[in-house]
């Protein structure tokens, strides 16, 4: 009886989708082996943090992603894709370091597509790729395909189309799957950089940073800026909430880390943060052609009897990239010399 219970909160309406209950409460444990057991001094972390700011560009989406966001009306459709990865992750019992990096492959994958015509299945069919391929790169337990499209989805694939999307995906990101994303700095940080906090307060700040970070990978108008600023705002947002008295003297260690020509940009990361306390996500208006994303009611009401998609009607060449192995070279021969 629990799937019949009627839960209003995973979306209000189709014109101001709102993280509160469901992200809020996703539980999400820390990866395996955090930064504080490699680092053990400052001089590690602050080299750990200069070895990330040399590679994070490299490892974002490309140029102009916002606008092919905007224009091929994906806003929502992102939205509630990276909503289905933090509760699949949070259902799963994943690393929080998992949601952070399948966001990635999938916020670089559709960067890199001239798909001009995406369907809700075409969504849905590259989160489930995303989450399988972070979970094999970042898990000790890999959960089956039909554990991940347990909830929440309209579709239900084949493991044969997943493991075709899956080649897909590792073919357009060139197998680099180590990325360096908002989550690589938050422990990176705290541990070592903010070594002053009582054991409480220290494992509080991370808590939140966190929490505040999965909001950052919901809001799309955070997408244009490096990994490194977003993280830093959100340390910003919470040292001056959980320790208003001295938070400028933390924040004064961390920005010298950072280029002091990107305080603009921190700047306006925060803006958006603190938006967030007064109207969560007002700034995110779906137009009408994104309507059939939303359902009219919310999706936990009844159950929901899912569209079985077999290989047959699947077309991958949809997605407007190279189809697996149609470059002549077999991936595992790729993958070795990558």
């Amino acid at each position: 009886m629990e799937n019949l219970l009627c839960d209003e909160v995973w979306l209000s309406s189709p014109e101001t989708p709102k993280l509160t209950h469901e992200t809020e409460h996703c539980t999400l444990k820390p990866d395996h082996g955090s930064a504080d057991s490699f680092y053990t001094t400052k001089e590690d972390s602050e080299q750990a943090i200069v070895i990330c700011l040399e590679k994070e560009l490299s490892y974002m989406p490309e140029p102009g992603y916002l606008e092919y966001l905007q224009s091929n009306d994906l806003v929502f459709a992102r939205f509630r894709a990276v909503q289905w990865l933090i509760k699949t992750c949070s259902r799963l019992n994943f690393c929080i370091g998992t949601v952070f990096r399948a966001v990635n492959y999938l916020d670089r994958f559709i960067s890199m597509s001239q798909c001009r015509g995406w369907k809700n299945w075409m969504v849905e069919l590259l989160s489930i790729a995303c989450l399988s391929i972070a979970s094999k790169f970042n898990e000790t337990y890999l959960a089956s395909f039909d554990e991940l499209q347990l909830e929440d989805l309209e579709h239900c694939f084949q493991w044969s189309t997943i493991q075709q999307m899956e080649l897909m995906v590792l073919q357009a990101l060139k197998w680099r799957l180590g990325s360096t994303t908002t989550y690589s700095y938050t422990e990176l940080i705290t541990s070592n950089i903010i070594c002053d906090l009582n054991y409480y307060l220290h494992k509080e700040l991370i808590n939140q940073v966190n929490k505040t970070l999965l909001k950052a990978i919901l809001d799309f108008k955070l997408l244009p800026y490096p990994p490194s600023l977003v993280a830093v705002s959100a340390l910003w947002c919470n040292l001056e909430e959980l320790i208003p008295s001295s938070y400028d003297v933390h924040l004064t260690k961390i920005m010298k880390l950072i280029n002091q020509d990107h305080e603009d940009d921190i700047m306006a990361c925060r803006r958006i943060m603190k938006e967030w306390l007064v109207r969560p996500f007002c700034n995110l208006k779906i137009s009408e052609q994104n309507s059939h994303y939303c359902p009219s009611s919310p999706v936990t009401v009844l159950l929901v009897e899912r569209i079985d998609i077999d290989d047959c009607r699947v077309d991958l060449s949809l997605f407007g990239m190279p189809l697996p192995g149609s470059n002549g070279e077999s991936s595992r021969n790729k993958r070795k010399r990558e």
